[in-house]
């Protein structure tokens, strides 16, 4: 099942954007062997492992011990992929860097998952989302006006910038050896992917169409009619209505005419229009909000907890967040029409035993 059907990855354990990536890659079918130290390996075997652990088989390596390295080395040698997520040079003392490992597999995809990145002042400084997302102007743009800036949970250094590029690089990598017939490592860095990630918000402000003042630019807060609004019970909405005739239908959800209102990007009066749409929003609950806006073009949702999440019918009908075993946890994506992937988190997936995936892989278990 699932289009990497076939692949073989070989992840050293860490934290984080790492941990995604593989579980990721084994949603989309690919066989993933997790290499972790021996007592996290018993203790993974012994008990139910976190949502971003399950789908792979663990085996425990020490790789500051002979042996240790000698297992990993046995597995690198079978592998398409290598994902790795220390501090730069810390493979290499283990004598597993890029160089060593080429000699043994040379058709090996050897990605590494930094926040820094392997190279620059600060590629050997300890560092966590919000720090690589401090430095090239992501976290600066999130906030409202006045205010300080606001941390956008981990998603867009860790998960965003480093989980999706880092799963873009080992994919390109193995389409790029259907016609070398040669691996390449993967330098994928937090601070360089959650950049990249801003590179429309880089172009607006190039074109003097954002500035760097938070909340005050159309998808920070600062538009009235691209924000979230307290309803009569306390909970939110999310109004994200851009284009003219989907303001339009939020307008008229609201009850009120256009004529009578501010034009929409006159940016002047936006404190104006806020006024009257939190106004207007505050007069009803969230649910009956919903209820008003329904399936229309208004672009206007209700903002629905994690715990309320799996029960609205388009994210239920989807499957995009579920129910399984007592668990509430996300699908898999991207979809494919014909090889379709699986969640491999969901407590009903059955993950491939350590001795299947080696007798799949051709490595003697001893």
């Amino acid at each position: 099942m699932g289009p990497l059907k076939g692949v073989r990855v070989v992840e050293f354990a860490g934290i984080g954007p790492g941990p995604l990536a593989a579980m990721l890659l084994a949603d989309l079918g690919a066989s993933v062997i997790r290499v972790d130290r021996p007592q996290a390996a018993d203790a993974a075997a012994a008990g139910v492992p976190g949502h971003l652990d399950r789908g792979r088989p663990v085996i425990g390596a020490d790789l500051k011990s002979g042996a240790g390295v000698e297992t990993a080395k046995r597995l690198i040698a079978a592998a398409d992929v290598l994902l790795e997520g220390f501090r730069p040079g810390v493979m290499e003392r283990r004598g597993l860097g890029p160089e060593e490992c080429a000699e043994l597999n040379p058709r090996l995809v050897y990605a590494r998952m930094t926040g820094w990145g392997q190279d620059g002042p600060l590629a050997r400084v300890a560092g966590h989302d919000m720090n690589y997302i401090s430095l090239n102007g992501a976290l600066h743009s999130i906030g409202r006006r006045g205010e300080a800036p606001v941390p956008p949970l981990n998603l867009v250094g860790d998960f965003g910038g480093g989980t999706m590029l880092v799963v873009t690089g080992i994919l390109s990598a193995l389409v790029e050896r259907q016609s070398s017939g040669l691996g390449q490592v993967v330098d994928a860095a937090m601070v360089d992917g959650s950049a990249f990630l801003m590179s429309m918000i880089y172009e607006q402000r190039e074109r003097g169409g954002w500035t760097d003042e938070r909340g005050d630019n159309f998808l920070d807060t600062g538009a009235p009619w691209y924000d979230v609004y307290t309803c009569a019970d306390g909970r939110h909405v999310s109004v994200a209505c851009i284009e003219p005739q989907f303001y339009a239908r939020f307008l008229e959800g609201l009850g009120l005419s256009g004529a009578d209102l501010p034009e929409q990007w006159d940016k002047e009066r936006w404190p104006e229009l806020r006024a009257r749409f939190a106004e207007v929003l505050a007069g009803r609950t969230r649910d009956e909000w919903a209820e008003v806006f329904g399936e229309t073009d208004a672009c206007v949702q209700p903002v629905l907890s994690m715990a309320e999440a799996a029960d609205h019918p388009h994210i239920a009908a989807r499957g995009t967040v579920r129910r399984s075993g007592g668990s509430v946890f996300p699908g898999p994506a991207p979809r494919f029409g014909r090889t379709p992937g699986t969640a491999t988190r969901d407590p009903e997936h059955t993950a491939p035993s350590l001795a299947e995936a080696l007798k799949e892989w051709g490595v003697e278990e001893a």
